[in-house]
């Protein structure tokens, strides 16, 4: 394994941000984020996405000089049109214009159209926890997972946020998609010829599987809580498009390489104006500490929040360098 400091790893993708000609400010913010994805541990979503990245660039499926506009608005809830721009910077732009609203609000909503990928949609969470908000945010995708009973991918893997904020920093940030595994999370076991902890999907011959490799082959991965997993991605789906005016998942072709025009939806509250900080404070201490009083199967391995072992790989990698494929960090850190 290859470790690089965070700075340089950051360093290195605003540079291949740069040689793909995006302007100076937004090559530094998407580097950013990408930087510290990848230091979070979000590896599949952070460099190693970053190939995929290029290459819609390259293909015109992801439009560098693109910016959202507003398209209609009414009390606390905006539409946005994405224009096919970075979609890391498209989320984060509406994800800010969520909180925007909540501050006046009480509750803010960006549905956002026309957008591409966002690669780690938990970031965004972090975002508005790190503002004081709550909040709530998801995607769809192009139909990479089969619905409860079909054989053939139907509904996406659709990326849903839920964060809470908590006054000393360590917000709880639930990441999570419609699948067991997200297929980014399956190339990388594939990748180290792993196998997966529990069953992930199934094989060509309908057998549930832990081998990544067989899923991917497949296209078969298993919908979480099964038909609940596969309900759930059909209506964020659809509240996702009918929200934004934008398409949804079976509009969005098959080609990941041009897997552009998905649907989101941001969501910010603000609880400043219904409780008071120690109040929120007291509860989330309250439940977090009755979570840790349960026991454990594994007494080396104790019961954690969603979120919190963000903080312990972040504080890893900050320490020790920031992990990378030393394939991937050759291509962008010394360019033909």
């Amino acid at each position: 394994m290859l470790r690089v400091p965070f700075e340089g790893l950051r360093f290195a993708l605003e540079q291949a941000m740069l040689r793909l000609g995006i302007s100076p400010d937004r090559a530094r913010l998407c580097a950013q984020l990408f930087a510290e994805t990848t230091r979070d541990g979000i590896y599949s979503h952070g460099l190693n996405r970053f190939p995929r990245f290029e290459a819609m660039v390259k293909n015109g499926s992801i439009d560098v000089h693109a910016t959202p506009t507003l398209t209609a608005a009414f009390g606390a809830i905006e539409r946005w049109d994405g224009h096919r721009g970075i979609g890391n910077l498209n989320a984060r732009s509406s994800m800010q214009r969520a909180v925007e609203l909540a501050r006046t609000q009480g509750i803010g909503g960006v549905a956002l159209a026309n957008t591409n990928h966002w690669m780690r949609g938990g970031a965004f969470g972090w975002q508005a926890a790190d503002e004081g908000v709550f909040a709530i945010c998801w995607s769809n995708t192009l139909p990479n997972v089969p619905a409860w009973g079909a054989t053939t991918p139907t509904i996406g893997n659709n990326p849903l946020i839920l964060a809470i904020p908590r006054d000393n920093g360590h917000h709880i940030v639930l990441d999570m998609a419609m699948s067991q595994f997200s297929y980014g999370a399956l190339a990388s076991y594939a990748k180290r010829g792993h196998p997966l902890p529990v069953p992930g999907g199934y094989d060509s011959a309908g057998n549930l599987t832990q081998d990544a490799a067989a899923i991917e082959a497949s296209q078969r991965a298993l919908p979480i809580g099964y038909w609940k997993g596969s309900g759930l991605s059909l209506v964020l789906d659809m509240i996702g498009a009918m929200l934004s005016g934008g398409l949804a998942t079976y509009q969005l072709g098959s080609d990941p390489l041009r897997e552009a025009g998905q649907s989101q939806i941001f969501l910010a509250i603000d609880p400043s104006n219904v409780a008071t900080a120690e109040e929120l404070t007291r509860i989330a201490d309250g439940v977090l500490d009755h979570l840790r009083q349960a026991t454990p199967i594994d007494p080396a391995r104790p019961i954690r929040y969603p979120g919190e072992q963000t903080f312990h790989l972040r504080e890893e990698n900050l320490r020790l360098g920031v992990p990378v494929d030393p394939e991937i960090w050759k291509q962008i850190s010394q360019p033909d």
